[in-house]
């Protein structure tokens, strides 16, 4: 728990005046102003995330944290348990579309065993985090002891100590049921009904659905999980992912690094940080909106407005590493474009 407790120590508020440098630069380059829309944004808000006037994004990562969920034998998911393994071989093989994306973003992609079942090969170059083989199964009790759920924090905090030397983080995930604990997540900690903020996953057909949710009002029920305490929360109804997911937000905000959220799960993740620090909301760069019920939702909690809507819902860290290439974008504009004086060009 101090790891957790110092971390959260070590996060500052940035400083403002930084959004008024950005904009004046941003207002003085050859365009109209406020021409280029959120890009423009997305530039403004790493400036003011990292402190830099002339911030740059050389070294990229999604962390693509994944974790077997007890709750899977209720029938919540559209896949086998064990796909969640043979997904991560497939991870380790550069095959899946985070890979792709990453690739394209020119960012590495950090595979991480919160909590697999099955052995993970050490030749897949996967990092075992591993806290124990799935979460037991939240609908007839805690999904992990409190013990664990720090453990699952504390070791997202470490992915980012050990791999300190990027500028931009992106978060992913991987695990069958894990939107099941995502949405008991966020309706505890947003208030929400659960339907309200439920969808169909990896697919599933509307009997599937309504089982769904009454899984999660059952969990819920059974477990009590206090809202105003984030490890109870995450104890009683979450997933070692989304612990993880949390430790990395912490992690990256005390080290001033824009976090640039995925999707549905990082969205439960970064509630839980959120409600252990608050000033994390400051270093969150939301990513794709997905059509999980819940997203707007956790997202508007959040106060975070996502930058692209393409009826995503895959998770892996997709949207996290399509937004990175946006927010490379949105850094040449601000850094490479000629100003009104720089280019003689008349302001009026």
């Amino acid at each position: 728990m101090n790891k957790i407790i110092e971390t959260a120590k070590k996060i500052i508020e940035p400083d403002h005046k930084m959004r008024g440098i950005a904009k004046a630069h941003l207002d003085d380059l050859t365009k109209p102003q406020g021409s280029l829309g959120r890009l423009e944004e997305l530039a403004e808000q790493i400036v003011f995330i990292t402190g830099k006037k002339r911030p740059k994004i050389s070294k990229k990562v999604i962390f693509t944290l994944a974790g077997d969920h007890g709750v899977a034998e209720e029938g919540v998911s559209a896949f086998p348990q064990e796909v969640t393994r043979q997904m991560l071989l497939n991870f380790s093989h550069g095959g899946a579309a985070v890979n792709v994306l990453a690739r394209h973003a020119g960012a590495d992609v950090k595979v991480v065993d919160m909590g697999v079942q099955g052995e993970i090969p050490q030749s897949s170059g996967i990092i075992n985090k591993k806290i124990q083989p799935g979460t037991s199964n939240m609908s007839k009790g805690p999904s992990m002891s409190r013990n664990n759920a720090i453990l699952s924090l504390e070791r997202g905090i470490e992915l980012v100590e050990e791999n300190n030397d990027y500028d931009v983080i992106g978060t992913g995930d991987m695990g069958i049921a894990n939107t099941t604990a995502s949405s008991a997540i966020i309706a505890v900690l947003t208030g929400k009904e659960v339907k309200q903020v439920t969808g169909r996953g990896t697919g599933i057909d509307n009997n599937a659905f309504k089982n769904k949710v009454e899984v999660i009002k059952k969990a819920i029920k059974i477990n009590n999980p206090d809202p105003n305490d984030p490890i109870d929360v995450l104890s009683k109804v979450g997933g070692f992912e989304i612990g993880g997911i949390a430790g990395v937000v912490l992690a990256a905000a005390s080290k001033k690094i824009p976090v640039v959220l995925d999707g549905f799960i990082a969205a439960a993740g970064a509630l839980i940080a959120s409600k252990i620090e608050p000033k994390v909301k400051f270093f969150l760069i939301p990513s794709h909106l997905s059509v999980e019920n819940g997203h707007r939702k956790a997202l508007q909690f959040l106060g975070l407005n996502p930058y692209v809507d393409l009826g995503m819902r895959l998770g892996e860290g997709t949207g996290a590493a399509l937004t990175i290439t946006l927010i490379e974008a949105a850094l040449k504009i601000y850094n490479e474009m000629a100003t009104f004086n720089s280019a003689k060009v008349s302001k009026s």
